[in-house]
């Protein structure tokens, strides 16, 4: 391994079966979505970062000046830290698909690593993401499997803000499946039953 180290739940799974990152949101922590992970994949090899960035005691991927409003310039750098964080376990399980699965903060840093290497992940969840800026195009988006989930009503994570995110993975041509249910930020049942059609199709 390199430096780009996080403290992380990791877990060898079994032989061919798939290795899972999952991204924890703002408040969570490595723990966070190891369970679902669990659930829907219980022979998966799994790679959980925890969050290096604290505010106010809550861990995050990156830093922001307020809701919404991130440090771009941090978000870059840790973007690009995680990119080879990643690229290191995928290194070190050859043969396997590599799925992420985020939520909120960490859908968010799972986007921003999707936007650059695409090749990193063969599938992605992305739940209630929040990508205040237009993403450059990447043409190894196209036929990338990715998941989007969202609340129609959700005050973090406004509907427009998701609809411009599908609308640039349908730009470039990902094969993309969305969930929106009627509430707001929380992830709901049916979102969970999406997540697991979408991981073992």
């Amino acid at each position: 391994m390199t430096n780009d180290t996080y403290n992380a739940f990791t877990r060898a799974g079994a032989a061919g079966e798939p290795l899972v990152f999952s991204f924890h949101g703002t408040g969570g922590n490595e723990h966070q979505f190891v369970p679902l992970v669990d659930q829907i994949l219980p022979n998966a090899a799994i790679v959980s970062p925890r969050g290096d960035v604290s505010e106010y005691g809550a861990l995050r991927f990156f830093r922001r000046t307020g809701e919404g409003v991130y440090d771009m310039e941090d978000l870059a750098l840790r973007t690009a830290r995680m990119s080879r964080f990643i690229a290191e376990h995928r290194k070190a399980n050859p043969g396997r698909a590599v799925y992420g699965i985020g939520y909120s903060n960490g859908a968010n840093i799972l986007a921003s690593v999707l936007f650059g290497q695409p090749d990193l992940f063969d599938r992605a969840v992305l739940m209630h993401p929040l990508i205040p800026w237009t993403p450059q195009d990447n043409a190894g988006l196209a036929g990338k499997r990715i998941l989007i989930t969202a609340g129609e009503r959700d005050p973090i994570c406004p509907p427009e803000g998701t609809h411009a995110l599908i609308n640039y993975f349908e730009a470039q041509k990902a094969d993309l499946a969305t969930l929106f249910h009627p509430g707001g930020h929380e992830i709901r049942p049916q979102e969970i039953e999406a997540v697991a059609a979408f991981l073992t199709s």
